[in-house]
């Protein structure tokens, strides 16, 4: 690569946000193989084609590379730990999920909320990639709604959707990151906390939107990162990481996550969280929250996946 930053331009690239699909074939003795990819995307309807990448490191090079056709799994909002077992070394992935063979001879997984079994229509090689061309000769659809993927994390629109709409006893916080430090102010106590507040009638968008607003910095409105049930305010909890600008905060400043810093949060359920972001943030690896203020699992993903990548 020539001065650009390899990290700094997958970061980029993660921004877009992407479906996530699990790409089968069978390999020259007729075994199952696949891969997770967001690197998938239509290219013609009539030839009906898709294309997904391939990076040439991948231990499936070979095997999709003289493969006679494909199939694009596009994964359902619930079925993070099928996009988590075809993106790590597994020593049967197979095993660990409902398949069966498509009529063009590709795996197709069950549950998804579409497949594509396809033909080899070409392959392109190109950098540290390769473009396989497939022509859809049968595909199927449901209604269950997609997995996202952005920033190195999982997106669930329904899921968090529904959420959202439950939440009548809903805080919402916004942890505003820039150039690695985060946006806190002081509260009452004296103590460090992240803008949050108690959602009303307008919604839980509308309330992030609003401590976006007043935050006077530029930021998007990120995806969720925590969710929790705080049983000692009696309420819920919900985190979004939200990606700034930069600009001059109205309130409080943007703050490195310090050992210092983190005994300084007035709340002990953020101070934990914040903790898991700053070791999270020093990779680039963000994972997703559900639990209470004590107790919880965090779903993690695998490395944060470019354009074009093999995650």
């Amino acid at each position: 690569m020539s001065d650009m930053d390899p990290r700094a331009l997958r970061n980029a690239f993660g921004t877009f946000m992407t479906g996530v699909t699990v790409v089968t074939a069978q390999d020259a003795d007729g075994n199952p193989i696949g891969f997770t990819a967001n690197s998938f995307t239509s290219v013609s309807l009539d030839p009906p084609l898709v294309l997904v990448c391939l990076a040439n490191s991948s231990s499936n090079y070979d095997a999709f590379n003289q493969a006679e056709g494909f199939a694009v799994n596009v994964l359902a909002e619930d079925q993070k730990d099928v996009s988590n077992t075809f993106a790590r070394p597994v020593e049967d992935r197979f095993a660990a999920v409902s398949w069966q063979q498509g009529p063009a001879g590709s795996p197709v997984l069950a549950g998804v909320s579409a497949w594509f079994d396809c033909s080899m229509h070409n392959r392109v090689e190109a950098g540290d990639h390769l473009i396989l061309i497939g022509k859809v000769e049968a595909f199927e659809t449901s209604p269950a709604p997609g997995l996202g993927y952005a920033r190195g994390a999982y997106v669930t629109p329904a899921a968090e959707a529904e959420a959202l709409a439950q939440g009548a006893k809903l805080i919402v916080s916004a942890l505003i990151e820039h150039e690695g430090k985060v946006l806190l102010l002081g509260n009452e106590q004296g103590k460090l906390t992240l803008p949050e507040v108690r959602v009303g009638k307008e919604g839980a968008s509308a309330a992030l939107a609003k401590l976006i607003a007043d935050s006077g910095v530029e930021a998007g409105a990120g995806f969720i990162y925590s969710v929790y049930e705080d049983e000692a305010r009696e309420h819920q909890h919900i985190s979004f990481l939200c990606q700034s600008a930069g600009g001059t905060p109205a309130r409080g400043a943007f703050t490195e996550l310090t050992q210092t810093t983190l005994m300084d949060i007035g709340d002990a359920a953020m101070c934990t969280m914040l903790e898991r972001f700053a070791s999270e943030a020093r990779i680039g690896n963000f994972g997703v929250y559900y639990g209470n203020q004590t107790r919880g699992e965090v779903r993690p993903v695998g490395a944060g996946g470019g354009a074009g990548s093999e995650t």
